[in-house]
């Protein structure tokens, strides 16, 4: 078994006044060349937009992009045709961008901060016609067991959303001391754990919201929540 510890206080840092923003991996300007990605996950970023700002009309290509809203609310529109849908906590976004697609995203609130993730994987199939999905989570569904958001589109996995590459993306809401074991596809594979909120241990390292912990090279690993703790446990090929 591999393993990378990311600390939430050694991601990289940008406040922009109306964005504060932390990479998980090399991100716009903040580059370190020992966290370019984790397999085919490149980026995951962890943001607040203040009220009524956002991220104007841009560009993305070949890349698979999933957003999570976890506090207020998400209006998007794109050149797919979906004018200012509303993404809120409990639900989860996908868009795949394949040949082009041209978004924008604005907090939706005139008062409150919006806080989200946002995850871009690496697909394993370029050029394909752009697509958009959306769906809820009922939150009791992932209390002590795994909750599937996203899965790959050539998967057939009932209720998850479908992306382009053989990725698992899944939510876990662990009581305190309660413990969990995940099975990885296969030593292939390898799993990145955020913690959304809370303090868990994963192979003997304690880790606190928004720490992450990387692990590969194994077909299983336990976690043991110390408090009541929410997690992010994303799945995806080492090589691609």
């Amino acid at each position: 078994m591999e393993t990378i510890i990311h600390k939430a206080d050694t991601r990289g840092y940008a406040d922009h006044g109306w964005l504060k923003a932390s990479h998980s991996f090399s991100f716009a300007n903040w580059y370190d060349k020992d966290r370019l990605n984790f397999g085919a996950l490149r980026v995951l970023n962890d943001d607040v937009l203040a009220p009524k700002m956002g991220f104007g009309t841009h560009p993305h290509k070949n890349m698979e992009i999933i957003t999570i809203p976890l506090e207020g609310v998400l209006k998007h529109k794109d050149s797919m045709g979906n004018t200012w849908e509303s993404v809120l906590p409990g639900e989860v976004q996908v868009m795949s961008a394949g040949t082009g697609v041209e978004h924008s995203e604005i907090n939706g609130s005139q008062e409150e901060s919006l806080s989200l993730f946002q995850i871009w994987v690496i697909p394993n199939k370029e050029n394909v016609a752009p697509r958009y999905e959306q769906k809820t989570f009922d939150v009791v569904n992932r209390k002590n067991k795994l909750q599937m958001l996203v899965t790959s589109i050539d998967e057939d996995h009932d209720g998850s959303l479908k992306i382009h590459q053989d990725a698992k993306l899944s939510r876990l809401d662990l009581d305190e001391n309660k413990m969990f074991s995940y099975d990885l596809k296969s030593e292939h594979y390898g799993v990145y754990v955020m913690v959304i909120n809370g303090a868990i241990e994963i192979e003997n390292t304690l880790l606190n919201t928004r720490d992450a912990i990387g692990i590969s090279q194994t077909e299983s690993f336990t976690m043991k929540a110390h408090t009541n703790t929410s997690v992010l446990i994303i799945e995806v090929p080492m090589r691609f």
